[in-house]
């Protein structure tokens, strides 16, 4: 029986690719955890050079990278924006799945 990769170095490998960080990133936000959504962002770095190539694109410390992505941290909306950024990657907003009451149908 052929032995099967294991995860970590296929996410890690796949995740080198700015379309399927996206998709990551986006069905990690379905889940609605935050903490999730911060440990899939240190995924997403891991595959693209690691902490310390992120804290030189973003000239945030390394050491606070490391804080923010953490299961406790609690970063600024524009901190994650320029992490983001750096993947070629950004913030979006979207309905949620029920619509809004008060539009009406044009």
């Amino acid at each position: 029986m052929k032995k099967s990769k294991p995860f970590r170095k296929s996410l890690v490998k796949a995740l080198k690719d700015p379309i399927e960080a996206s998709e990551y990133l986006n069905a990690v936000l379905k889940e609605g955890d935050f903490n999730l959504l911060l440990e899939a962002l240190k995924d997403v770095a891991e595959a693209q050079g690691g902490m310390t190539q992120l804290s030189r694109q973003t000239k945030l410390n390394r050491a606070n990278l490391y804080q923010m992505l953490s299961s406790h941290g609690n970063p600024r909306i524009q901190s994650v924006e320029n992490v983001l950024k750096v993947y070629g990657l950004k913030i979006g907003v979207l309905p949620a799945a029920k619509s809004f009451p008060h539009r009406k149908a044009a």
